[in-house]
C-alpha cells in the first residue's frame, strides 16, 4: 500500500476525531462561541468534507461533498434571513483554512509524504473551501433579494393606498421617497383598482414625498396618462417647490394637470 493511500485510510477512519479537533481549532483561533447545535452541525458536515478527501486524493475524483454544499446554502441563507451580513460566515473560512491545512500537513508529514503529495493534498482542501464559499455567498445573495423584492411589494402596498373620500372622489397619498419600482407598482397595480372602484376624480397627492427624480416624474406622468385614457380625472396636490422644479428640469409639461396646493383645496375647488 503507498502512503499516501495510507493517509487517506487514516482520513476516512478517523474522520470523526478529525472533525471534532478541527472545529475546536477554528473556535479557538477565533475566540469564537457558537451553540451546541450548530457546532454539531458543523462536526457532522466535516466528518463528511475529511471521508470525502480521503476518497479523491487517492482517485482522479474531484468537486465537494453534497453535504458541503448544502451546509454552505444553509449557512448563506440563514444569515440572509436573520438580516446578517455575508462577512459574518465569511471570516470563518480563512482560520478554517488555516486549521486544516496545519492539521493536514501534520498528519502527511506523520505517514512520511513527500512535499509534493502534502501540496496535493491542501490544493484539494482550498478547493472544497472556495467552492463551500462561493455557494454561501450566492445562497445569501439569491435569498436577500428575494427578501428585498418582497419588502419592496410590501412597501409599495403600504404607501400607495386609494382612499376613497367621496362618491367618484380619492386620494392616493405618496409617502417617503418614490422609485421606480413604487412608480411601476402604482402604474400596474394602483391604477386598474382606481379603475374598478368606479373612481372619477383621483387626487394624487404629493405632500409626503421626500425625494423624486426626473425619470420618477416621467413614469407618474405616465399614470396620469392612462388614468385620462380610462376617462378619470387626475388632480395633483402638495407639489413643494423641489418637486416642482424637478419636473420642470425634465421638461415635462403638467399644464394639463390641475394642481392644488393641498387636498382640501382641491376637494373645495369640485365643490
Amino acid at each position: 500500500m503507498s502512503l499516501i493511500s495510507k493517509v487517506a485510510n487514516y482520513l476516512i477512519e478517523d474522520a470523526k476525531p478529525l472533525a471534532v479537533e478541527i472545529v475546536e481549532g477554528v473556535l479557538q483561533r477565533m475566540n469564537l462561541e457558537i451553540p451546541e447545535w450548530e457546532k454539531k452541525q458543523a462536526v457532522i458536515m466535516y466528518i463528511e468534507f475529511i471521508e470525502f478527501l480521503g476518497k479523491s486524493i487517492t482517485s482522479d475524483e474531484e468537486g465537494v461533498p453534497e453535504d458541503l454544499i448544502a451546509w454552505s446554502k444553509k449557512n448563506g441563507e440563514r444569515e440572509a434571513s436573520l438580516g446578517g451580513r455575508i462577512s459574518d460566515i465569511i471570516v470563518r473560512y480563512p482560520p478554517t483554512r488555516i486549521v486544516f491545512t496545519e492539521r493536514m500537513t501534520e498528519i502527511g508529514l506523520e505517514h512520511g509524504l513527500s512535499t509534493k503529495e502534502v501540496t496535493f493534498i491542501n490544493k484539494r482542501i482550498n478547493c472544497m473551501l472556495d467552492t463551500s464559499i462561493n455557494e454561501t455567498i450566492f445562497a445569501f445573495e439569491r435569498l436577500k433579494d428575494k427578501i428585498i423584492k418582497e419588502t419592496q411589494k410590501e412597501m409599495a402596498e403600504l404607501s400607495a393606498p386609494v382612499v376613497p373620500i367621496q362618491d367618484g372622489i380619492a386620494v392616493l397619498p405618496l409617502i417617503g421617497s418614490i422609485d421606480s419600482y413604487r412608480a411601476n407598482y402604482i402604474l400596474e397595480k394602483v391604477v386598474p383598482k382606481v379603475a374598478e372602484l368606479e373612481i372619477e376624480c383621483l387626487i394624487i397627492d404629493f405632500s409626503g414625498i421626500q425625494m423624486i427624480d426626473t425619470a420618477v416624474t416621467n413614469h407618474l406622468f405616465k399614470i396620469h396618462n392612462v388614468l385620462r385614457l380610462l376617462g378619470i380625472k387626475a388632480i395633483a396636490t402638495g407639489l413643494r417647490p423641489e418637486i416642482a422644479q424637478t419636473v420642470i428640469s425634465g421638461g415635462i409639461d403638467f399644464s394639463s394637470i390641475k394642481t392644488y396646493a393641498n387636498v382640501k383645496q382641491a376637494i373645495e375647488s369640485m365643490e
